[in-house]
């Protein structure tokens, strides 16, 4: 287990040392500062750091729920990894090692990433842990590429790779991709997308998609699944992606009505001078924390608190 941050610069900024230090906290925040693949903006090394620097401005009381989440789970931050020389499958396997121990160590597992590539190591620890889970991706853009600039392992090729891997696949908010991603999605029973134009035109969504995951699921949210309005600092920007309130209401239901068993956050990539998009994740980490409390399942497991 990598050590832990302390106040000034763990997650929120939490002052109780038995709330924020690593074998009296519930939840672990990691962060994994990958980026090699990246293809248009570079700088989403910086964004796990930036989150959590963030979050310390971040209010610790949560109006819609009425609790101060971290409370009832203790939040324990991680060093970043370090990955040298590790690149591709290196990463990968590396980040799944730290993921591995940590899950091992019975923790709820909350990473914070770079580029996209990093969820295979993140997921495939979870799926180790949890056989037969599903993998819910909020995202522009469909990342089903067999390879991209010849590699395997980029960006745009995670969920390839995590399709290679058996699982069900649910994507929300798709709407930029290639011929050859539409035609494998079209052509593989194991994947389900809701593309951003579809959902723009169904009231229903939500509920159709929440009734379709499997009891438990790892969630992958790529910051640029939300619409530049609200989240502009990402690497690929598209438009007419989700907002804030319908995101939030739709990962509640998530969180309640699915066992989410673990979740990331990538693709933020800080711009100078501008901090709304850092500081929204932030905030959107530490809401689906608190979702996740609400979840029987989870506070069984997690909650300090009961």
């Amino acid at each position: 287990m990598s050590s832990y941050l302390e106040t000034e610069n763990n997650f929120l900024g939490i002052t109780e040392e038995i709330l924020y230090s690593y074998n009296s906290s519930s939840v672990v925040i990691q962060s994994a500062p990958y980026e090699y693949t990246s293809s248009y903006l570079a700088g989403s090394d910086k964004g796990p750091e930036a989150i959590i620097e963030a979050s310390h401005f971040v209010e610790f009381y949560d109006e819609e729920l009425g609790q101060e989440t971290y409370k009832k789970i203790g939040i324990s931050t991680l060093e970043p990894l370090n990955f040298e020389n590790s690149v591709d499958e290196a990463a990968v396997r590396l980040i799944e090692n730290a993921t591995t121990e940590n899950l091992n160590n019975n923790k709820f597992v909350v990473s914070l990433g770079a580029e996209h590539t990093v969820t295979l190591g993140f997921f495939k620890a979870h799926l180790a842990k949890h056989p037969g889970i599903g993998i819910l991706q909020i995202d522009a853009h469909s990342d089903l590429r067999q390879s991209y600039n010849d590699n395997p392992y980029s960006h745009a090729s995670v969920l390839a790779r995590i399709h290679d891997l058996g699982v069900n696949l649910y994507q929300v908010g798709i709407r930029a991709q290639c011929k050859e991603e539409a035609e494998l999605i079209k052509s593989s029973p194991l994947i389900n997308t809701w593309y951003a134009h579809q959902i723009a035109a169904n009231a229903n969504w939500q509920d159709e998609v929440v009734a379709a995951l499997p009891e438990k699921i790892y969630l992958t949210i790529d910051a640029d699944g939300f619409d530049p309005s609200v989240m502009p600092a990402v690497g690929t920007a598209e438009p007419g992606g989700l907002g804030w309130f319908e995101t939030l209401q739709f990962l509640k239901k998530v969180c309640t009505q699915k066992e989410v068993v673990g979740f990331d956050i990538v693709e933020c990539a800080p711009k100078e001078g501008e901090i709304l998009t850092q500081f929204s994740l932030a905030k959107l980490l530490y809401k689906i924390l608190g979702y996740c409390t609400l979840n029987p399942k989870f506070a069984t497991k997690y909650c300090l608190q009961k």
